[in-house]
């Protein structure tokens, strides 16, 4: 049977025990699943004012750069999932191009930054929900039950598989998006105290030392997109979903980013904004310029919406860790129960396993008395967002040597030259967030080290088991970066 027959022919839905579940999801659940993780409003409501605060009228420019340049990485990304059909992400196609030994680094990489991006979101929920009890209820709940509670919810709804889960991830997009969509009709409607202006595009303004800090704030928002192509055992026609879904998801948020802050922006004028939210605040000044234009209901549903939010970017990570988690197992480098699936194709061990990680993390904090979102949130996320970005670098190099030494593949005349553009923008990303590491941290010199070693160790763990797998256990070594395929 040709490729085009395999792709034309059915699928069936019933999923088999120790695979994930074919055909469960279309373009547009694949697009909530990675938007979901962006998590919009949390992106706008909680880092969008410091990113203007830095920036000021710039920091719309900071998303527009950001989202410009993931497009430029999807291209040749896009063209090599079409020939490599493993599931694994970024870890079966760094294996596929750079060698097995680099694979299984990026492999450990992978699942140790996803871990540390979803568990430090676990401080933030507890943050946001804490504010939503405290303002409708008056009620004060530790912040440690909070974050028990969403790890909870978490793995159960992750436990009913992942259509369940993007139907609901879903639900709560639309109503995030929806919110901010109207908030944002209402600031142009109405216009802010110095008319509409364009300081986005101010040369003088956009090419400073501030637009590079804020840079870093804007990819985190765009983080999780290149999971569709874990998603791709799991998808409907994966050469035409995959590709559709992630141009959609960049697209998407790199506009509605932009133009969301550009607003926020002319709501209180390009002069007078950064003293505003220097006065009241980085987590006020979204709920009340939502207070200003639309009313104290519109602060109100805000401040619920952004817990939602919160929690469909930690269900949309649990999601990513437990494919991760399942190619490993799958391949052998985990423990097999990893791999193994229920009736509705969910990896429910390897979900069970990081909910338990993820307890005891958490727990941890809570012990020590941490603060939420100063240690738990900024302490043990940022490792992550430096090791997708790491993880983005390698997969554009990855798509240049597949190509390069697969020159009869079919492939458009564009897609080389747009992975070398890729490379060289991910490497100028990632080299501005480190030197900026402390804008993102807050933390002091020792502190910033300890979090970006975190990035090389989990590589090196990798490399060096994949190093003594060649020797000991060569078979297991064969099989990084194989496993099963969409076919």
């Amino acid at each position: 049977m040709s490729v085009s027959q395999k792709e034309a022919a059915p699928q069936s839905s019933e999923p088999q025990v120790g695979k994930l579940k074919k055909g469960a999801l279309g373009t547009g659940g694949i697009v909530f699943l990675v938007v979901s993780a962006a998590a919009p409003l949390t992106a706008i409501a909680g880092v969008a004012p410091l990113a203007i605060l830095i920036a000021g009228p710039a920091a719309p420019t900071a998303y527009l750069i950001a989202g410009a340049g993931l497009v430029v990485f999807a291209i040749g990304f896009m063209a090599m999932t079409r020939h490599v059909r493993q599931t694994g992400g970024f870890y079966t196609y760094i294996s596929h191009a750079l060698g097995k030994t680099v694979g299984l680094g990026a492999g450990i990489l992978a699942l140790v930054s996803y871990n540390a991006m979803q568990v430090g979101i676990y401080g933030l929920f507890a943050v946001v929900s804490k504010a939503m009890l405290q303002t409708y209820f008056g009620i004060d709940v530790p912040w440690g039950v909070l974050a028990f509670i969403a790890i909870a919810g978490v793995w159960a709804l992750g436990f009913f598989g992942i259509d369940v889960g993007a139907r609901v991830l879903g639900v709560l997009l639309v109503a995030e998006t929806l919110i901010l969509l109207i908030l944002g009709v209402a600031i142009a409607v109405h216009g802010g105290p110095e008319g509409f202006s364009f300081g986005l595009f101010n040369p003088q303004l956009v090419f400073t030392p501030q637009v590079g800090v804020v840079l870093g704030l804007a990819l985190g928002a765009f983080l999780g997109f290149e999971a569709t192509a874990l998603y791709r055992s799991e998808a409907r026609n994966p050469n035409t979903t995959i590709p559709r879904a992630t141009y959609i998801a960049i697209g998407f948020l790199t506009i509605f980013y932009a133009v969301l802050v550009w607003l926020f922006v002319q709501a209180w004028g390009e002069s007078g904004v950064q003293a505003f939210i220097g006065k009241h605040g980085i987590s006020a000044f979204a709920f009340i310029t939502a207070d200003k234009f639309l009313g104290h209901w519109a602060t109100l549903a805000m401040l619920a919406l952004i817990v939602t939010s919160v929690y469909a970017g930690l269900l949309a990570f649990h999601n990513t860790i437990n494919r991760y988690s399942y190619a490993l197992a799958r391949d052998g480098i985990l423990p097999a129960a990893l791999a193994k699936t229920r009736r509705n194709g969910s990896p429910h061990i390897a979900g069970l396993v990081q909910t338990i990680l993820s307890v005891l993390i958490v727990g941890g904090f809570v012990i020590a008395r941490a603060d939420p979102f100063l240690n738990l949130l900024i302490w043990v996320n940022t490792p992550g967002v430096v090791g997708v970005l790491i993880l983005q670098l390698l997969a554009s190099i990855a798509v240049i040597v597949f190509f390069v030494r697969n020159r009869t593949l079919e492939r458009k005349w564009y897609v080389l030259p747009a992975a070398v553009l890729a490379t060289a923008l991910l490497t100028v990303f990632t080299v501005l967030i480190v030197v900026n590491i402390d804008a993102l941290t807050g933390a002091g010199v020792v502190a910033n080290v300890v979090i970006l070693v975190v990035v090389p160790v989990a590589f090196l763990v990798g490399v060096v088991l994949a190093v003594v797998y060649k020797r000991t256990r060569p078979a297991t070594y064969e099989r990084i970066g194989g496993g099963d395929t969409d076919d």
